[in-house]
C-alpha cells in the first residue's frame, strides 16, 4: 500500500499473477550475472518478443533494442548507450482521454514516465512507480486492459540531447508505454513539484506522441474496464459457502488467506465462464452444470494494481474432501456468521453476504434445512425427555523433543484468561480434522496435512451440574509446517514450547487431563460428571 504522505516512493511487490494473455517473467536475477538489475534480461527479452509478435512491421524499427538485448551491458542502465530503457503509463479514463504531465526540465507534455530503478521488479512495475511519483495516483486506481494485459501498447524510439551537467551524451530512449484504465475516478492528480508543473487530460486525437496517438484511435479502448479474472461462488443451497484456503507462502496471490477458487483468463479461454470452469477443474477437480454471472469484484493484486473479477455462482453439496486438491491447503464449508472470524478479504465477505440475502430472499425454505432437529436414538426418543446438544471442540497436540505446544491466552479472554492451553477451536460446519486444519493456520500460522492427523485423546466434560457439555477431541499431528506465531492477539498473546512432565501451574484444567492421559496411553477422560 502506499506509504505515509509526503513520501515519495512507492514499492510495488510481486508481479501480477494473474492478467490477460500475459507473460510470465522472471522475479529475480540472473544467477550469471550478480550485478544485473531487476528486470531481469530474459523478462525483458519476453517482453519485447511478445510485443513484436503483435506488431511485426516494427522490428526494424526495434532493432537496436534488440541488439542491445543480446548485448552484454545493462538495457535499463542510464549510463548504457547508444540508448536504454525507459518505461511510460498511459493512463485513460472514462471520457477517452490520456493523462499528460508538464515536465519542468523539458517543457513536453508527455506521458507519465522515466528510468527504470533497482526497485522495480518488472517493466510494467516501473511504469506504476511513474505515475504514482509524477502524478499521485497509486497503483490501487489502476487496472489493466483485457486486451493488452501486463505487455507494452506502444514501444517508441526517440533522441535525447546531450546533458552536459549529467555527463550525459546524445542517446536514445527505448520507451515501453503500458495502458491502464483508472477505476477510481475520484482520485485526485497531485503531480511532484520538483519535476512537473502541472497535468492535463488530453483526447485521443490530442495524444503528444504520433505512434501513441495513431494507436489510441485505432483502438476499442473506452476507459472501461472489464474482467481479467474469473472465480466461483459455491454454495449448497443450504446456507453454506465453499471457501479455498490459500498457501501461505510468499509470492502468490493472497498468501494463507481463505477465498473462492478461480484464476485469470487464459488465451485458450473463449469466455470468463470458460476460465471459471477450467479453474475449478485444474485446482480442485470440480465440474458444475450451471454457472451464472453474479457480480464483479475489484480486488487487489500482488502488485498493488486493482483487479477486476468475474464472480459466477455455482450450486454444489458434495463433500470438500473427496475432491482432488491440485492448489492451496484445502477446501471446506462455512455458514456467513462464522467468515468475519476467517482470514479473508473484506470484499469477498461482502460477496457471500450479499449472495446469501438474495438466496434468503429468493428461496426461504432452503434457510431451514441449516437447523438440524435432534436425531433421536435407535429405540426412538422416550417420553419426558430431549437430546441436548454438546459442544464440540479439537485441540491440537504437539510434541516436540518431549515438549508440547501451549499458549497463553489473553487476559481478557472470556475463557481462561492468563492461563496456558491447547490450540483450540470449536467446530462449525466441517469435520473435527477440517477445524482443526483451519484453526492452526488461523491461530498460529501452522500449515497441517490432515493425512498427518491422529486422534489422540477424548475429553467429555461439564463445567457445573446442568450447564451445557462439552466434548473435546485432542489431535497429535506428526508433521506439520511453520513456526508458531500469535496470529489472534485478542485471544492468546504467546506460544511456547512446555516439557510434558513440567508443565505450567496456571493451564486450563482439561488440557492438564489430556496431556497426562496421552502420556499414559489412556484415550478417554471425563471430568465433572456427577
Amino acid at each position: 500500500m502506499p506509504t505515509a504522505a509526503g513520501t515519495r516512493r512507492w514499492k510495488v511487490s510481486e508481479p501480477q499473477p494473474v492478467t490477460a494473455r500475459s507473460t510470465t517473467p522472471s522475479s529475480s536475477a540472473s544467477p550469471n550475472c550478480e550485478a544485473e538489475l531487476p528486470p531481469t534480461r530474459s523478462h525483458i527479452k519476453n517482453v519485447v518478443a511478445a510485443y513484436l509478435k503483435r506488431h511485426p512491421t516494427e522490428a526494424t524499427l526495434l532493432e537496436p533494442l534488440s541488439r542491445t538485448l543480446d548485448g552484454t551491458a545493462e538495457p535499463t542502465n542510464r549510463s548504457t548507450l547508444p540508448g536504454h530503457l525507459t518505461c511510460s503509463a498511459v493512463v485513460i479514463d472514462r471520457d477517452r482521454r490520456v493523462l499528460h504531465i508538464h515536465h519542468k526540465a523539458t517543457g513536453k507534455v508527455l506521458a507519465p514516465g522515466g528510468h527504470v530503478e533497482e526497485d522495480d521488479r518488472t517493466l510494467l512495475e516501473a511504469a506504476l512507480r511513474e505515475v504514482h511519483e509524477e502524478a499521485g495516483i497509486p497503483p490501487a486506481a489502476l487496472c489493466v486492459t483485457a486486451e493488452f494485459g501486463d505487455l507494452p501498447f506502444d514501444i517508441d524510439v526517440h533522441d535525447i540531447d546531450a546533458n552536459p551537467a549529467k555527463s550525459e551524451g546524445a542517446h536514445q530512449h527505448y520507451d515501453l508505454r503500458f495502458v491502464f484504465h483508472l477505476v477510481r475516478p475520484d482520485v485526485e492528480i497531485a503531480v511532484q513539484p520538483e519535476e512537473v508543473s502541472g497535468a492535463q487530460w488530453l483526447p485521443f486525437d490530442e495524444v503528444a506522441s504520433p505512434s501513441l496517438r495513431a494507436k489510441l484511435i485505432c483502438s476499442g479502448l473506452d476507459g472501461r474496464f472489464e474482467p481479467v479474472n474469473a472465480s466461483a461462488l459455491i454454495h449448497d443451497g443450504a446456507g453454506r459457502y465453499l471457501l479455498h484456503l490459500r498457501d501461505d507462502i510468499p509470492g502468490i496471490w493472497e498468501p494463507g488467506a481463505w477465498s473462492l477458487l478461480g484464476g485469470g483468463r487464459e488465451p485458450g479461454d473463449t469466455s470468463l465462464e470458460a476460465t471459471a470452469r477450467r479453474e475449478l477443474l485444474e485446482e480442485a477437480g470440480l465440474e458444475l452444470d450451471v454457472l451464472e454471472p453474479f457480480a464483479v469484484e475489484l480486488a487487489t493484486g500482488t502488485n498493488g494494481m486493482a483487479v477486476p473479477i468475474q464472480i459466477f455462482t455455482g450450486q454444489w453439496s458434495g463433500d470438500p474432501t473427496a475432491l482432488s486438491l491440485a492448489e492451496g491447503v484445502m477446501l471446506t464449508w462455512f455458514n456467513p456468521d462464522a467468515m468475519p472470524r476467517l482470514r479473508m478479504s473484506p470484499s469477498t465477505l461482502e460477496l457471500v453476504r450479499r449472495h446469501a440475502a438474495a438466496h434468503a430472499e429468493r428461496h426461504p425454505r432452503d434457510q431451514a434445512v441449516v437447523r438440524q432437529p435432534p436425531i433421536p436414538g435407535p429405540e426412538g426418543p422416550k417420553a419426558g425427555s430431549s437430546s441436548i446438544p454438546h459442544i464440540v471442540g479439537v485441540h491440537l497436540y504437539l510434541e516436540r523433543d518431549g515438549q508440547v505446544l501451549l499458549g497463553l491466552r489473553h487476559p481478557d479472554s472470556a475463557y481462561a484468561g492468563s492461563t496456558h492451553h491447547f490450540l483450540a477451536g470449536h467446530c462449525e460446519q466441517e469435520s473435527a480434522v477440517a477445524c482443526l486444519v483451519r484453526e492452526a493456520q488461523e491461530e498460529a500460522g501452522l500449515l497441517i496435512d490432515p493425512q498427518d492427523v491422529e486422534l489422540a485423546h477424548v475429553v467429555h466434560m461439564v463445567d457445573e451440574p446442568g450447564a451445557q457439555p462439552r466434548v473435546g477431541f485432542v489431535f497429535r499431528a506428526r508433521r506439520w509446517t511453520g513456526t508458531p506465531e500469535v496470529r489472534e492477539p485478542d485471544r492468546c498473546v504467546s506460544w511456547g514450547w512446555w516439557p510434558a512432565d513440567a508443565l505450567p501451574e496456571l493451564i486450563v484444567p482439561y488440557t492438564r487431563a489430556a496431556i497426562e492421559g496421552i502420556r499414559a496411553g489412556r484415550p478417554y477422560t471425563e471430568l465433572g460428571w456427577a
